[in-house]
């Protein structure tokens, strides 16, 4: 009872399902880790209580009973601040006040950790629309690492991963629309899975494409590659509402992860030819991928011919998932209420810039986009002809300071070159681009003690072997950092 915290969610769910704790103790432990903590980082914008120590009650009845109530038994398990995800509660979309509303549906991750017999414990923090790799906004505030309160924990889903870092909640969910589990797991030091398209179900209406330029996800955050593993078992289902959603497969991803890389070709890249990065990051990273070669690989740097810079593919990701945004706009002012009218100082002004642009697109700009990511899956099936993995930085940069102006934005430039603030500081969305599998998992810590994430990208619909590798390296390269959980309150 006395850390709790240092347990991962399936070493929990073990000791709920053996009677060694109750699930109303564990989450009365937990609640009162989260209010003792949660102000110092602004993981949680709001906690349900009572919700929780209801569904432990139930769990315990059923439990009486010997009844299986699923491997996350009585744990804890945090959901994201933005659409939808428990019937019943609200979200903001993003902290943004005007769009506070009524879940209307549970997301694919939620619906997942019920049937895994996870509790539901409150939302976390994530900016507006989702659509940055830095989580503020005007109405919660920045979300900080624990490992430097100073400094961002990256985005969208950051309230989930500074949750999770901090040992307030050992699984959260994420939603990755271009690398926004991949980047905020890189700054609070987790490990962050995003699957292959089509593996989790994304039911969308009315548009059911809506999440598919660029691929978005559903997704969880958690300390260890196992706890991962389980919650996909839970969340890889066929439905045939999402028109991509492939066939269930019989995989066992915890079983597949422990069955190595021995034999496996891996290709290396610092920054793809394309972007820029920050020095310590190009050293810890590359040091952390040769550790491969001891689990039996081949590990081979690599080098990519694209045609266009990492600042014009950043801006395609800023205009292509604008789409969506812009026509969320405009249903909403046809519906009766216009943001940009009524609510436009709760949102940061560089969103209604990307919006203006997504107007004015014209239908070559639509071709443009499909070509430039034509581009980015060329290439890497290019290198995957001849390889098993893609390994690379998750990011180009250690966690940002927190902004003043709850506008936290990433560095306007690396290495004296100018990016793009929004998502440039990220090597994660190529891969919602190609609707690949791909990681985050943490390899290191720079000089001044903030977490690095190296990026471990798969084959499509290959997931499992991004399991294995990040479960070799987790074997290598134990990552139980213990600064977050002994810094002072």
């Amino acid at each position: 009872m006395e850390k709790l915290e240092n347990l991962s969610a399936a070493s929990l769910g073990k000791e709920v399902n053996s009677g060694r704790i109750s699930p109303t103790q564990v989450i009365e432990y937990f609640a009162h880790r989260i209010e003792k903590r949660n102000k110092s980082i602004n993981a949680f914008v709001y906690t349900k209580i009572d919700d929780a120590l209801s569904r432990a009650k139930k769990i315990e009845e059923k439990l009486a009973k010997s009844e299986n109530c699923g491997e996350f038994t009585g744990v804890p398990t945090a959901l994201k601040d933005f659409l939808p995800s428990k019937r019943g509660w609200t979200n903001s979309h993003g902290g943004v006040k005007s769009l506070i509303r009524e879940d209307s549906y549970d997301s694919a991750f939620y619906a997942a950790m019920r049937k895994a017999g996870a509790i539901a414990f409150g939302k976390t923090n994530a900016p507006a629309f989702a659509f940055r790799g830095t989580t503020d906004n005007y109405l919660y505030g920045a979300t900080s690492t624990p490992f430097n309160t100073a400094h961002n924990s990256g985005g969208s889903s950051g309230g989930s991963a500074a949750a999770v870092a901090d040992g307030l909640i050992s699984i959260a969910e994420g939603s990755d629309g271009g690398g926004s589990i991949r980047i905020p797991a890189a700054w609070c030091s987790c490990f962050g899975f995003k699957a292959s398209v089509g593996t989790i179900p994304s039911v969308c209406r009315p548009d059911a494409w809506a999440a598919t330029h660029p691929y978005c996800f559903n997704g969880a955050i958690t300390r260890t590659v196992e706890d991962s593993a389980i919650a996909l078992n839970y969340m890889a289902q066929y439905n045939p509402r999402d028109p991509l959603s492939l066939p269930r497969s019989n995989i066992d991803y915890r079983e597949e992860m422990q069955k190595g890389i021995k034999g496996w070709k891996i290709a290396f890249t610092n920054d793809f030819d394309v972007f820029n990065i920050d020095k310590e990051i190009c050293e810890v990273v590359e040091k952390a991928a040769l550790k491969f070669q001891e689990a039996g690989a081949t590990v081979e740097k690599v080098h990519f011919n694209f045609k266009h810079s990492a600042e014009e593919m950043g801006h395609l990701w800023c205009r292509s998932i604008s789409i969506d945004t812009a026509i969320e706009l405009e249903l909403m002012k046809r519906g009766g209420f216009d943001l940009r009218e009524e609510a436009k100082d709760e949102i940061p002004a560089e969103f209604f810039e990307w919006q203006d642009k997504a107007f004015a697109s014209t239908v070559m700009d639509y071709y443009d986009f499909n070509l430039i990511r034509t581009e980015i899956l060329d290439a890497q099936e290019d290198i995957f002809e001849n390889y098993d993995l893609i390994v690379s930085p998750t990011t180009c940069c250690l966690p940002v300071l927190n902004a003043t102006d709850h506008n936290t934005q990433g560095p306007e430039t690396i290495n004296g070159k100018k990016i793009d603030r929004l998502i440039g500081f990220a090597e994660t969305f190529f891969e919602n681009f190609t609707g690949n599998p791909a990681a985050s998992v943490p390899c290191g810590l720079s000089k001044s003690l903030l977490p690095i994430g190296m990026q471990i990208i798969g084959k499509k619909f290959r997931d499992a072997d991004v399991f294995r590798a990040s479960r070799a390296f987790e074997l290598l390269s134990p990552w139980d950092y213990a600064i977050p959980f002994n810094r002072k309150i």
